[in-house]
């Protein structure tokens, strides 16, 4: 178990002419005194992404929570974060995610599924995974594993996960929401301070959260929720440390056109990753002839695939997937010409197409960017009055797609704590109502940020026995049924 802060304010300390925010460190988020008088709410969740907003719509949808007074507060605009519904499938954000049947089945339960713009989701039943130094492969699908799995009973086609941009599923949570009613949204409005509140007349604020807002507008929480993201103020205010490291690699995004539709054939969509020494390179499958890029990288040769012109950045992800990292390497340092260098070394590379992504034709302009990778855990989720969801609490490598799912599991898990504290009358926001999702959450994120962690470490070798190891051992998983199945059903969200 993760170990618990004290987080009880010790007003016994506080002298009266001393300002809580120097002893009280832990428990205050700026020195400001909110001076307006606080409304009062259930819960307060500051971040509207996926998680807070799935967060929200769960604790509405749930009858034995709809009661609760919630409100959201986002520093963005809301109104204008959303996809247009009449958006060209042809364009495609370059921000998506891959949704785990477990994270859909949590939205269809809150009744958001109902609203996804379906036509901009694409469903994928397999995923080739190689390793780019020795060509260990191995290939997760449903059909198969199942195949051998229960072999008298015939397989039938599952999904391993869903593209969807992010974009399309906030719009899908804040459509539910409108419909659900009854949260009080403050958008675009930040979060000027938030520290402990003090006694009144009619109720004991001394243990509430209370956040200033940009409006002027004054909350009390007796559960706030920190949806706000790696950097989370929420985090700040109730002191909980937060670990980790950056991996000095960048990923490189982009919605990128291919040469034809089609990844495998039309009921049968497969999404392709290859580990490269300098971190994976991955495409995933979009509607229609379209696909996402996520390739990580070095910070060099992230700002090298930006500086390109797109025939040169569209010639190197298809390097990527074909040509040798020694290869790579020389083309990472080529000042231009990329396209040519690179048709002449394909033509020299034997490489079996149908193992390998079809060929990229285009990307679409305004969508080659990138971002630092970094994994980060909180070092408990909970607090005296506070919880933390999403990147709030973990931020993981994207090499296995599980950043988004891993915040929809905290939302699905927090409602149910709150829900369980509601029917058996206990205060929502004392520590010891919140313990049960502390402990489960934490242990279940800890262990995937660990894969993943060591996932990025083993793949970084270029050389020596590790090489040969993880290649037998790739190939050695690929051949065991029942064992890729596991792991298939791990990553999927515990089918």
């Amino acid at each position: 178990m993760p170990p618990r802060l004290p987080l009880r304010a010790q007003r016994g300390l506080l002298s009266t002419n001393t300002p809580p925010c120097r002893i009280l460190l832990h428990r205050c988020y700026t020195s400001p005194a909110a001076t307006a008088t606080p409304e009062i709410y259930d819960v307060v969740c500051v971040g509207g992404g996926p998680a807070g907003l799935s967060l929200l719509a769960g604790l509405r949808a749930s009858p034995v929570t709809s009661g609760l007074r919630v409100a959201l507060i986002e520093g963005q605009d809301l109104a204008k974060n959303k996809l247009q519904q009449d958006a060209s499938l042809d364009s495609f954000s370059n921000r998506c995610s891959s949704l785990t049947p477990a994270s859909v089945k949590n939205l269809q339960e809150i009744g958001a599924w109902t609203h996804v713009n379906a036509a901009r989701v694409q469903p994928y039943q397999e995923m080739q995974v190689w390793d780019g130094v020795s060509d260990a492969r191995i290939s997760f699908d449903w059909d198969s594993a199942r195949s051998q799995l229960t072999p008298r009973r015939p397989a039938q086609p599952t999904t391993i996960a869903y593209m969807i941009e992010n974009l399309n599923t906030t719009t899908t949570l804040l459509s539910r929401l409108a419909e659900l009613g009854g949260v009080d949204t403050f958008s675009p409005t930040k979060v000027d301070s938030i520290e402990l509140g003090t006694d009144t007349e009619h109720l004991d604020l001394s243990s509430w959260p209370i956040l200033k807002l940009s409006d002027g507008k004054a909350l009390a929480a007796r559960l706030l929720v920190g949806a706000d993201g790696a950097n989370s103020p929420v985090r700040t205010f109730a002191g909980i440390p937060s670990r980790g490291f950056d991996y000095n690699r960048h990923g490189v995004v982009a919605s990128l056109k291919l040469e034809g539709p089609g990844w495998g054939g039309p009921d049968h969509n497969i999404a392709y990753q290859r580990f490269l020494p300098t971190g994976p390179i991955a495409m995933l499958p979009l509607p229609g002839n379209m696909a996402t890029l996520v390739w990580s990288t070095t910070l060099e040769r992230a700002a090298k695939l930006k500086s390109l012109p797109l025939n040169d950045f569209v010639a190197m992800v298809n390097a990527g997937f074909r040509l040798s990292p020694t290869d790579l390497e020389y083309l990472h340092t080529m000042p231009s010409g990329q396209t040519e260098e690179i048709a002449w070394r394909e033509k020299h590379t034997p490489v079996n197409e149908r193992s390998i992504p079809m060929r990229v034709t285009d990307a679409q302009s305004g969508t080659v960017a990138s971002f630092p990778l970094k994994m980060r855990h909180a070092d408990t989720y909970t607090g005296e009055r506070v919880a933390l969801v999403g990147d709030a609490a973990h931020t993981i490598h994207p090499l296995a797609g599980q950043g988004l799912n891993q915040g929809q599991g905290d939302a699905a898990a927090l409602v149910r704590t709150i829900s369980h504290a509601v029917q058996t009358g206990q205060d929502i926001g004392s520590v010891l109502a919140l313990e049960s999702y502390n402990s489960e959450r934490y242990a279940e994120n800890n262990a995937m940020l660990g894969v993943c962690d060591k996932l990025h470490r083993l793949y970084s070798v270029e050389s020596g026995p590790i090489v040969g190891l993880r290649s037998l051992g790739l190939r050695a998983v690929d051949a065991m049924g029942p064992l890729k199945g596991f792991f298939m059903g791990r990553a999927a969200g515990g089918m």
